[in-house]
């Protein structure tokens, strides 16, 4: 049985090992003291646990995009879900998020909708199996799969606990995003990001800086991380060195956000990219303008557009489809006094002028998004 200890300092949970005394704490590096065992009945596990056999400086040079971006095969999207074991070269699992934050003055409309297109999708194109999917949303009726701060806590360290060579994981959040002054000047423009649980407002939000230290540094050479968060204020918000900063016209390069300081917020010799829905300084929408049908997070039904429309070879074809579709619109939501009200009512007063939120690309390492292939 897994056993955790909340850390004596910031309260992260930690994973004990078998018979230690004592734990240091990855995120604050507080060294936590495990007193004897008294004789009370163990404590369950959360139900989502796996089972044991679950085994600055900006100097960069510009890459123009390329003429014509190939076409892939026709989707696969709408057929019903294959009945097939995980990949063999590695296990899939992802956890996703979705908060409304139902009946409170920050209330959403599109998150959990996000949360279900993208299992849908996860499990029907590519092939995860439903058993190792964690879900999190305020409908779920097993209390360690409400998104609580303690809950999400919890779920990120069962998605890379365990991970070896050849594991795909994934990572999606729909809710609001923040940020707050940081003060250690790990973050070149002095703002940590955030992510806000459903009870943010009594427990806090849970900071980037914590977010890298869990799902971000642990991972081992071999695994596969893929971050989708469809959040405010959310371009850097897994802390990740490098973010690819691209032009209208296609044409990116790497911005270096290595901090100051030197602390490492790369892997372990593991692969993370992440899709954000805006950049640091940018809100994200909540809309029915997309779909025409349902409110949804626009990062996310741009990201899941993108990979229907056969526009998902390749990294850069994905942020170039994503930004497309949003910026299109945007175009049509900014035509005139009326839209311009209207979409302020949909993203809940978040966009002044139609979405003014541009899809980000960070990752650990620095690659060419036109040529490197988009798999999970």
């Amino acid at each position: 049985m897994v056993m955790l200890v909340d850390c004596s300092k910031c309260r992260t949970p930690l994973q004990l090992p078998h018979g230690a005394k004592s734990i240091r704490c990855a995120v604050c590096h507080a060294i936590t003291l495990i007193g004897e065992p008294r004789n009370a009945p163990p404590t369950p596990p959360p139900s989502y646990l796996p089972p044991a056999t679950f085994s600055p400086n900006n100097n960069y040079n510009y890459y123009a995009p390329p003429s014509a971006t190939p076409v892939s095969a026709p989707s696969l999207y709408n057929q019903a879900p294959s009945s097939q074991n995980p990949s063999v070269h590695g296990r899939k699992k992802a956890v996703i998020i979705g908060i409304s934050y139902k009946n409170s003055r920050n209330e959403l409309k599109g998150c959990i909708n996000d949360a279900k297109c993208m299992k849908f999708m996860l499990v029907n194109r590519f092939k995860f199996p439903e058993a190792s999917i964690l879900m999190l949303t305020e409908e779920e009726t097993d209390p360690y799969r409400i998104p609580t701060k303690h809950n999400i806590r919890m779920a990120m360290f069962w998605l890379v606990q365990d991970c070896q060579s050849g594991d795909s994981l994934v990572f999606h959040y729909s809710g609001h995003g923040s940020q707050q002054r940081n003060y250690t000047g790990d973050e070149v423009d002095g703002y940590d990001e955030t992510l806000c649980p459903l009870d943010y407002e009594t427990q806090g939000m849970i900071v980037d800086d914590e977010i890298n230290a869990t799902i971000v540094r642990p991972l081992p050479r071999g695994v596969k991380l893929h971050a989708i968060i469809d959040a405010c204020h959310s371009g850097t918000v897994l802390d990740l060195p490098y973010l690819c900063r691209m032009d209208r016209t296609g044409r990116y390069a790497w911005e270096d956000h290595r901090p100051r300081s030197g602390a490492w917020k790369g892997t372990s010799g593991g692969e993370v990219i992440s899709f954000s829905g805006c950049d640091d300084d940018q809100t994200s929408a909540d809309t029915a303008a997309l779909s025409k049908v349902t409110s949804t997070g626009a990062m996310t039904y741009a990201f899941i557009q993108a990979i229907e429309r056969g526009q998902g070879n390749t990294y850069g074809s994905i942020l170039s489809s994503m930004r497309s579709t949003i910026r299109k619109t945007d175009d049509e939501l900014g035509g005139s006094v009326v839209t311009t009200l209207l979409t302020m009512l949909l993203t809940g007063g978040s966009a002044g002028i139609g979405m003014t939120q541009e899809p980000q690309l960070t990752a650990n390492e620095p690659f060419d998004v036109y040529t490197k292939l988009f798999s999970l």
